[in-house]
Parts: C-alpha cells; sequence; structure tokens
C-alpha cells in the first residue's frame, strides 16, 4: 500500500485542482448568462475565421511587432509544452516515467521533447522581456491610474508563474540521468545538467521529483489562479472572437424597445389606449439602455471577463490621450469587478441577488467617462482578441438620456433644435438653405 501512496496522493491533488477549476468555470458560465440575450449565431464561416485568424492566429497581435511576436512566442510556447502534461499525468496516476518514450522511440520521443525544450528557452527569454518593459522600461500603457493595486501585480505574478514552469520542466529534464544518457530530446537541458554534476545519483533523482511535483502542482495552481486573472483570455479569446460583432463597426444597434415605440407610433391603426393583452400588465417596461450589468446583453459580460488589460485600447483612445477621465480598459475593469460583485452577491444569498444599493452606473463607471467617449471605435480596433467598449458606453448614455434625462445641456440644446428647426443650430426651418447663397 505504502508504494501507491504519491500515486494516490498524485490523483487527490489532480482532481482536487481540476474539480475546483470546473466550479469556477461554472460560476463564469452562470455571472455571464445574468446578461441579456442576443443572438451572435448568425454568418457563422465569418465567425469561424474570426476565431481563427484572431485568437488562434494572434493576427491583430503583431501590428505592434516586437509586443506581438514575443506574445506568440509565450502563447505557442506555453500551450504546446503542456502537452507534455498527458505524460506526466499517466506517471503520476500509475507510477510509470516518462511512458511515452518506449512507445514513441528515441527519434520520435527526442523529437517532440527537444521541440517543447527550445520553445521553454524561448518563453522563458520572451517573459523576461516582458518584465523588464513593465518594470524596467515601464511602458506608459501599462502605468495608467487603473494598473495599481491587483491589476498591476497580477501581471508580475503571471510572469513569474511562467518563468518558474519553464525553469522547472528544463531543470527536471536536465536532472534525468536516463533522458541525459540517452541524448534524445535534450537539446537544452544539456547546457544545464553540468550545472548538477556534483551532485550524486540520489540527489539528482530527489531534485528531479522535487521538480516534476512542483511543475505538475504548479500547473494546477496556475490553472485555476486564471479566474482571478486578466490570463483568463487564454480560454475566453476563442469565443469572444467568434461571437465578436460582425457589422461594421460604425454601425450602432437599435433597441428593440423603442424600435416597437416608434413602430406603434407610426402606425395609423394602432390604438395607444389599448388594454394590455392578458398577463401583459404584469411585465416591468422594457428598460432603455443600461445601468448595470443585468442590463447588458452576455456577450459584453464576456468580453468584460475576457479583457487581458493590456492598454492597446486606452493607449489609442483620443479621449484618453487628450487628457479626459475616459480609459476604455476600465470600463472593462470595472464592468467585470461590478459582475463579480453581483456573482458574489448571488453566491452569499442562496442562488438570489439581494439588492446592495449599487449599480454600474455612478458606482463604478461615472457619468464623465462616459460623455468623454467621441464614438470613433479606435477602441475596438485596437483590442487584440475582438472587445467592445464602446458597446458598453453607448448602452449607458442610452439609459443616462432615455431614463433619466441626464445628457448634457450641449446635447439637449442639440436634440430640442433638431426638434423643432430640424438642425442642431437655433434657427428657423425656413433659413436652413441660406448657407447656400453665401
Amino acid at each position: 500500500m505504502e508504494k501507491y501512496l504519491p500515486n494516490i496522493f498524485f490523483a487527490i491533488i489532480l482532481i482536487a485542482g481540476i474539480g475546483y477549476f470546473v466550479m469556477n468555470v461554472k460560476k463564469l458560465i452562470r455571472n455571464i448568462k445574468l446578461g441579456k440575450d442576443i443572438d451572435r449565431n448568425d454568418r457563422k464561416p465569418e465567425r469561424w475565421k474570426n476565431m481563427a485568424k484572431i485568437a488562434l492566429g494572434q493576427y491583430k497581435m503583431v501590428r505592434r511587432p516586437l509586443s506581438g511576436i514575443l506574445h506568440i512566442v509565450v502563447y505557442v510556447g506555453f500551450i504546446l509544452i503542456n502537452i507534455e502534461m498527458l505524460e506526466i499525468v499517466i506517471d503520476g496516476l500509475f507510477g510509470t516515467h516518462r511512458v511515452f518514450q518506449p512507445v514513441l522511440g528515441n527519434t520520435i520521443y527526442g523529437f517532440l521533447i527537444g521541440n517543447f525544450e527550445v520553445l521553454a528557452a524561448l518563453v522563458f527569454v520572451a517573459v523576461i522581456i516582458f518584465w523588464l518593459r513593465r518594470n524596467i522600461q515601464r511602458v506608459k500603457r501599462f502605468w495608467n491610474k487603473e494598473m495599481t493595486g491587483w491589476p498591476k501585480n497580477d501581471g508580475n505574478i503571471i510572469l513569474y508563474f511562467e518563468m518558474v514552469l519553464m525553469s522547472l520542466f528544463l531543470v527536471m529534464n536536465a536532472t534525468d540521468v536516463p533522458f541525459q544518457e540517452a541524448g534524445a530530446g535534450n537539446v537544452v537541458s544539456q547546457f544545464i545538467a553540468p550545472w548538477f554534476s556534483e551532485f550524486s545519483l540520489e540527489e539528482l533523482h530527489i531534485i528531479e521529483k522535487a521538480a516534476w511535483w512542483l511543475h505538475i502542482v504548479g500547473i494546477l495552481i496556475f490553472l485555476n489562479y486564471l479566474y482571478y486573472s486578466k490570463h483568463l483570455h487564454i480560454l475566453l479569446a476563442f469565443p469572444n472572437t467568434f461571437y465578436a460583432k460582425l457589422e461594421p463597426k460604425g454601425q450602432l444597434d437599435n433597441l428593440e424597445a423603442v424600435t416597437k415605440e416608434v413602430q406603434m407610433m407610426m402606425d395609423p391603426d394602432a390604438d395607444p389606449y389599448a388594454m394590455p393583452e392578458e398577463g401583459a400588465e404584469d411585465e416591468e417596461p422594457a428598460k432603455f439602455g443600461a445601468s448595470d450589468v443585468a442590463d447588458l446583453n452576455w456577450v459584453q459580460l464576456m468580453n468584460a471577463y475576457t479583457c487581458t488589460e493590456c492598454g492597446r485600447c486606452t493607449s489609442s483612445c483620443p479621449a484618453n490621450l487628450t487628457g479626459k477621465e475616459l480609459s476604455p480598459r476600465a470600463i472593462m475593469m470595472k464592468t467585470r469587478d461590478r459582475l463579480e460583485e453581483v456573482g458574489n452577491n448571488i453566491d452569499a444569498n442562496g442562488g438570489e441577488f439581494k439588492p446592495d444599493g449599487k449599480q454600474l452606473l455612478d458606482d463604478y463607471i461615472t457619468r464623465e467617462e462616459l460623455w468623454a467617449c467621441t464614438s470613433c471605435n479606435a477602441c475596438v480596433q485596437e483590442c487584440p482578441i475582438g472587445i467592445d467598449p464602446l458597446s458598453i458606453i453607448m448602452d449607458m448614455r442610452r439609459y443616462l438620456v432615455m431614463e433619466e434625462s441626464a445628457a448634457p445641456q450641449e446635447l439637449n440644446m442639440m436634440m430640442t433644435n433638431i426638434e423643432n428647426n430640424g438642425a442642431p443650430w437655433q434657427y428657423s426651418q425656413m433659413d436652413r438653405l441660406n448657407w447656400k447663397d453665401e
């Protein structure tokens, strides 16, 4: 029985790690589904193409070549190296050692592991450069005022995680004496092995097993850390790009509730005083726009969880560049924070939301931020994974105008002039064409 204790312990850790991850995924899906329904299942060939091009192919990342190429190295390397997880899981559960080596043979196995080692080294170098850019060079977009506290630390924690995991993988291979003696796949680790030349075989075995355990436990911790991190985009970038808006960026959607009101007004046979259909009198009137996360649609909520906090949107925002309060990245971060608060409220109250006297508008996102937006779509254009901060801003503006009549004075004056004069300016309709005579 004692012989199988490591395998049992491994199985417990594996089940606990995956189980906690699944629990968080269910919570994530529950929170996203708090949003209103929206149909994004049209034009599927275009959607699959977008996902392959943007999420898988990293098409928009390389618009900024240095960070884009480094990100591709980390992305591809980290994903491919974790293919070895399959071997680690089998070895851990059944007490084998490099179970695929005799099955695949030294040639194929060595080719795979050799590539993994090269990728691990490249990932380590790329992560070091990312750390230097973030903390030494201090790239401006990583130091906006919303990037303090947890958002700032989260970026570094992920980098440290990746450094440690890549180092453990290479140390594990470097101290595996039979693997080194076989000379198949030790492309990088052969240069690390001499660092441990003074250790005995027993000590090398202990170091190898320690690196093996720390590597698998580290990956499980990393997996569960994703939910609390901006790196949740590793999982959500794919559905986010699939369900992204396909219409031209300047095309705004029409509110269904407003459309129905206008249709009724334009219908000469419509009776505005007609009694509502049976059961309809109990229905809550449609809300124009959004004041809280439940008023947004589920794609917008998924956008909030997918945000990478890279700051490309904010660094391209003309309002932000001219010193205004608006930061598209902060809009997404605040939406996510409020959504998490609502989700925690539901968890604490037996599955039902207990009103907390707070909402996304004013408590998280200020009116000054909303009205600073020029609706130019620069943030949407720049986002590497298809997030649409503008849609949230426009929905919240709609609420302010249509529910609270709280548009800025200049906008109210313009709309009054359009209503009365048919133009944004305050002069008679009879004078509208005077400009052509000048």
